[in-house]
């Protein structure tokens, strides 16, 4: 399974649901086996505590030629009876042993403070059964406990009237942890109906809304125009889609009105322009008349390159999937000054080809006009697109990097048209690639010259996708 799966949220609510089932049962587990035992415990010694009062009793009241008697029916497998002159326990326990003791007074109805000594100690080790028991029961006591005994050991002494001491002594072994075949059942029944509705409540109320918005938000940060999502799912993802339709109605409202902003100033500064052109050719020095109308068509290249950049602003242009190599080629015939093509790898990319073109001949442009030449080649990052362009220039001062991207702004001093442009070049170009969701960074190669890689995210493929290939 590929790291991209694990951390679907698809795959880790399954694995946190089961992961909850198998913690539950082994809790379960665990709790059950210990009131089990607990009972078993308890169960046993108010036996041995109640048998061992009836057979005090019965010591007491029958004649002393009658005592050895009574201990031979007493003792049984499990519990062994002894008269002596001697308490076998020499201090009582008062946490567990306390409610032996107070069961036995009890059942005795004790009429003087007897002393009535209880112990309670675990067994540790390697334990056989009770050494009374006979060979088929040892057998079969060893077989129910899976030759696992672990025990509790209880020794009572009761003070018999004359000066005797009953002593008693009895073991509870704890049994084994077990796991029935009915809770086997019941817990692949369980996990099996609780994975099949957490996968189709997740599948079509939670991940599937998700993967529509993370592909619309994709997309929207290429530039593609997007729908409006569908509002479904549980309540916060139905909230979050409605915010991704309100941010992306915002978005595409401020573009708009950005645009036609630009646009309506550009054509309103046209006509007067357009005017002093046509006044500027009727001064009659020479000098005068071409300083004016080179000007004006020095205004009318800013309003045009302004309007140009404005428009790389907008996804007006549907994106198409191209192969990389035959349109950088084709490119390559078309640009001035061309470019020298190296190989890359076969990529098929989602653009909007126009827009990359004039963005990929800004950059390199002004490769061949400042650097003395442009070298292009891509290669795959990820999921991210990468093209470079390289020159043989003497680079940029490392505080001007980012500053040639803004508008208007140029390197080159002396303001001239023919030397340095308008200075719109790269912030078109980055306002381009960022408009598909990628950026334009220059750095000043180690080996010289300047190197402005462009970087562009390649589609995103959900899952919906890779199961309808």
């Amino acid at each position: 399974m590929s790291s991209r799966y694990v951390t679907s949220l698809r795959v880790q609510l399954i694995l946190m649901v089961v992961a909850a089932l198998v913690a539950a049962q082994l809790v379960s587990l665990f709790l059950f086996a210990d009131e089990r035992s607990l009972a078993i415990r308890a169960a046993l010694g108010f036996e041995a505590a109640g048998r061992a009062a009836n057979v005090a009793r019965l010591i007491e009241e029958a004649p002393a030629d009658l005592h050895a008697s009574i201990l031979r029916a007493a003792n049984s497998p499990l519990v062994r009876f002894d008269l002596s002159d001697t308490a076998s326990v020499q201090h009582t326990d008062h946490s567990d042993g306390g409610l032996v003791e107070s069961r036995i007074r009890t059942l005795l109805d004790d009429s003087f403070s007897r002393d009535i000594r209880v112990e309670l100690h675990q067994v540790e080790g390697q334990l056989m059964p009770l050494p009374n028991l006979s060979r088929e029961m040892t057998d079969m006591h060893m077989a129910m406990m899976r030759g696992e005994l672990t025990a509790v050991e209880m020794n009572l002494s009761i003070a018999i009237r004359g000066g005797q001491w009953l002593n008693v002594g009895t073991r509870f072994e704890r049994p084994p942890i077990q796991w029935p075949l009915y809770s086997t059942l019941t817990f692949a029944l369980s996990a099996g109906l609780l994975l099949v509705v957490v996968i189709w409540f997740v599948m079509t109320r939670l991940t599937g809304p998700l993967q529509r918005l993370a592909l619309a938000a994709d997309n929207l940060g290429r530039g593609e125009d997007v729908a409006e999502l569908p509002v479904a799912g549980p309540t916060e993802v139905r909230d979050l889609t409605r915010a991704f339709n309100r941010m992306q109605d915002r978005l595409t409202r401020f573009v708009r009105d950005r645009t036609q902003m630009l646009a309506a100033l550009g054509h309103d500064l046209r006509s007067p322009l357009t005017a002093m052109r046509v006044r500027a050719e009727m001064v009659d020095d020479d000098e005068t008349r071409d300083s004016l109308v080179a000007s004006v068509e020095e205004m009318h290249g800013m309003v045009d390159a302004t309007l140009t950049f404005a428009r790389g602003l907008t996804g007006a242009e549907q994106p198409e999937t191209i192969d990389l190599h035959d349109f950088l080629d084709a490119m390559r015939a078309d640009t001035p000054g061309g470019f020298d093509l190296e190989a890359g790898p076969t990529i098929e990319a989602r653009l909007r080809p126009n827009a990359i073109r004039r963005a990929l001949r800004n950059v390199i442009e002004n490769a061949n006009r400042y650097g003395g030449g442009a070298s292009v080649t891509w290669y795959r990052r990820g999921d991210t697109l990468v093209l470079t362009v390289d020159d043989r220039g003497p680079g940029i001062p490392r505080d001007k990097l980012e500053k040639v991207f803004d508008p208007f702004y140029r390197l080159e001093e002396s303001r001239s048209l023919e030397t340095g442009g308008h200075g719109l070049g790269l912030s078109i170009a980055r306002t381009i690639v960022q408009a598909h969701g990628g950026d334009i960074v220059l750095e000043n190669r180690e080996q010289g010259g300047l190197r402005a890689a462009v970087a562009i995210p390649l589609a995103v493929e959900t899952s919906e996708a890779r199961r309808d290939r």
